[in-house]
């Protein structure tokens, strides 16, 4: 994410340098997402109509393991399947896992949900899909995949973010007032062509796969607060990777003005400013296998 998030790939494995480089950022920014946005995971998992406490849980694109850990910490009698296809995501989750002393609930699953042929994940209660499913090119598929592992009365979560977070005030930066709001259009018509699932309305495609859509919650995001530095961070990291895909579809200023905000020893960094706050949406769909 999943799905922070900052709507790249997560099922695309990297290869070479750049990528490895882009990985380790994208990895930091789902570390920093998980921090963040804790609580509001918690409650999306505490929402769920589950019938029963789930014992087998699969998180699909479950990035470094914000869903998977929310999932562990929430029912503590299950164990979960993580699957990505990032070697070095995956890892991370590892890691972490020994670090809380969980290793022994999570097994990890390298695989790309494109692919025709899914890895075997068991018979789950619980799938849990966040901001992964519309890096899909064929999620129709994958619905179905899914909708077929499930055990009869299981329950598909898909979680998904209404764009990209947004951080500084309307007027900010006080040199190019709305700045925020004009990088992440340009990115939003850049993105458009190669994610068109991003903010669909899952709930159709659900049914067309055969669930039945038992619910639908969206949470509304505002955090005030620096979190120790984590939201400094947050909005570092995600508008870096945002100015990486934009840069030459903003005008000089604009970018001249982002760069000053993305310099972490300058005096206009976003890490000195005391005015920021995570805005987003997130918005769940509860399907069952009936």
């Amino acid at each position: 994410m999943s799905h922070t998030h900052t709507h790249t790939p997560r099922h695309g494995a990297p290869h070479g340098h750049h990528h490895a480089c882009a990985a380790d950022d994208q990895a930091e920014i789902l570390d920093l997402d998980a921090e963040v946005l804790a609580e509001h995971t918690a409650s999306l998992t505490a929402w769920l109509p589950l019938r029963t406490a789930p014992h087998h849980i699969v998180d699909l694109g479950c990035g470094t393991g914000a869903g998977t850990f929310a999932l562990l910490d929430r029912f503590p009698d299950a164990h979960v399947t993580a699957v990505d296809a990032s070697a070095e995501h995956l890892g991370r989750l590892r890691v972490k896992a020994r670090t809380l002393g969980v290793e022994e609930r999570v097994r990890t699953v390298r695989a790309d949900l494109d692919d025709d042929a899914w890895p075997g994940l068991g018979s789950p209660d619980l799938v849990w899909a966040s901001a992964s499913m519309h890096h899909l090119t064929r999620p129709d598929r994958a619905l179905r995949a899914v909708h077929g592992a499930l055990a009869p009365g299981g329950l598909f979560a898909v979680v998904e973010l209404a764009g990209h977070p947004r951080f500084l005030p309307e007027n900010a930066p006080e040199d190019r007032p709305g700045l925020e709001e004009r990088v992440h259009a340009a990115a939003d018509r850049r993105q458009a062509a190669h994610l068109p699932h991003r903010g669909a309305d899952w709930g159709p495609m659900l049914t067309a796969a055969g669930f039945t859509v038992e619910g639908q919650r969206t949470v509304a995001v505002r955090l005030e607060g620096s979190r120790g530095g984590a939201v400094g961070r947050y909005a570092t990291g995600v508008l870096r990777r945002v100015r990486g895909a934009v840069a030459d579809a903003l005008p000089p200023e604009d970018l001249t003005a982002l760069d000053r905000l993305l310099d972490t020893g300058g005096p206009h960094s976003i890490l000195r400013r005391e005015d920021l706050t995570v805005r987003t949406e997130r918005t769940v769909w509860a399907a069952r296998r009936t």
